[in-house]
């Protein structure tokens, strides 16, 4: 049994090079959490997050805006540490368990608006989670994070992936010379932002519009290039609609637009294309479906899949580590494909989405696991934040043609993100 003797928190800034946008919004800053648990023996853990308030619930963003809202979700983590100062638990996922009732409780008592979407609450948890796994490796002799795995969940994630495709955001702002460098870089597998509000006034027909249009864009760009790490030799297409179609009609004329212009057969993913609360089935549209925001836990996961749902994107880094793991464990023994999901994270976050990713089977059409990552895009430290990571010259950080190079040395320093306690933080 671990024992929590104290807790700590501090939230920081981290201005962005532009305002990033996503959700038919646009955020210039992110506030980064770092938690430290101290347990019984004097041994400390340590754990980042970012916290988006515009991803977790938009509803918080609308009303309260940037500061209020992050201060919001900074008091909900601080709250839940509190809760669980002298708590006693076995492994990580029992902590989690424990933070999460105070958490969401504290949250449905400060907020007065529409019910608070559980991904709030979450990612208020991450850095809380992320240091008690990294508390639980202090305890065992630093120990691999996959030793660390409970044993019912280490023959479903049982891969070792020696590669993960790398895959930047192309963001609303994005100018072409700007896809042209990802595609210049090596990148093969490009996310696309959809979804936006082009006039500011919510109108879902100039949505639509601007979404094709910007599908077409990338496309034209894109489509004359090949690449080696793709099954078909295609650059390929990660879509992302980040819930904002209220109908299915709007995705079957997305679907069609991209039928028409040559782009549907490299659309590798489509993410999220309707509000959580509309539970369509998506079956017999002729793309993978991901489910992403509208999953918070094992029961929503199921769901999805009923609904014909095809693949999960896990966000260790904005759900908690211990919630991907249940959905990760629970879609592989049933055979939906997953890989990891950015929110903008550091240098050390996305390596604990590295961790988790280098254990599922490959993406269908990779022959490796697939990771989300636009921090270097987006901050405007991102130097200084790479110099903050443990290992900074490991040779697992830096990308490679579009793709992460997992060699021995990843797997057993567990790609540094438990000895953050060993580093000051950079200014």
């Amino acid at each position: 049994m671990i024992e929590i003797r104290k807790t700590t928190l501090r939230a920081e800034r981290a201005p962005l090079l532009a305002p990033f946008g996503f959700k038919g919004g646009f955020v210039d800053e992110l506030w980064q959490t770092r938690v430290a648990l101290a347990d019984e023996t004097g041994r400390v853990g340590e754990g980042l997050s970012v916290q988006s308030v515009l991803w977790s619930d938009a509803k918080v963003y609308e009303a309260w805006g940037h500061d209020r809202g992050n201060a919001f979700m900074r008091d909900i983590s601080r709250h839940a540490l509190w809760a669980v100062e002298g708590a006693r638990y076995d492994t990580p996922l029992d902590l989690f368990d424990a933070l999460l009732g105070p958490a969401r409780e504290y949250a449905a008592e400060r907020w007065s608006g529409a019910p608070l979407r559980p991904t709030f609450a979450l990612n208020a948890l991450v850095a809380a989670d992320h240091a008690a796994w990294a508390l639980l490796a202090r305890r065992r002799s630093e120990a691999r994070f996959v030793e660390l795995l409970p044993p019912e969940y280490r023959s479903s994630l049982a891969w070792r992936q020696a590669s993960l495709a790398s895959t930047p955001v192309v963001s609303y702002g994005m100018s072409d010379a700007d896809v042209e460098a990802l595609l210049d870089e090596g990148y093969f597998v490009l996310k696309i932002k959809l979804g936006s509000d082009p006039e500011r006034d919510g109108d879902p027909e100039k949505m639509l519009a601007w979404d094709i249009e910007r599908l077409r864009a990338v496309h034209r760009l894109a489509c004359v290039r090949e690449t080696p790490c793709t099954r078909d030799g295609r650059i390929a297409y990660y879509l992302d609609i980040n819930g904002r179609y209220g109908t299915k009609e709007l995705l079957w004329r997305l679907v069609d637009a991209a039928d028409r212009m040559g782009a549907l057969e490299r659309v590798m993913l489509l993410e999220e294309p309707f509000p959580e609360e509309v539970r369509e089935s998506v079956g017999d549209v002729p793309v993978r479906i991901v489910a992403d925001e509208s999953v918070h836990g094992e029961e929503d996961a199921l769901e999805r899949i009923r609904l014909g749902y095809g693949a999960f994107a896990l966000k260790p880094i904005a759900k908690t580590m211990s919630v991907s793991l249940r959905i990760a464990k629970l879609a592989v023994d049933r055979g939906v494909p997953c890989f990891c999901a950015d929110l903008t994270g550091s240098p050390v976050m996305v390596d604990w989405n590295k961790n988790l990713a280098a254990l599922l089977p490959p993406l269908p059409g990779l022959s490796m696991g697939l990771i989300e990552t636009n921090g270097k895009q987006n901050y405007r430290d991102w130097e200084a934040m790479k110099r903050g990571h443990p290992i900074p010259d490991g040779g697992w950080i830096a990308e490679e043609r579009g793709a992460f190079r997992l060699g021995p040395e990843f797997y057993e320093q567990s790609g540094g993100v438990f000895r953050l306690g060993d580093v000051r933080p950079v200014p």
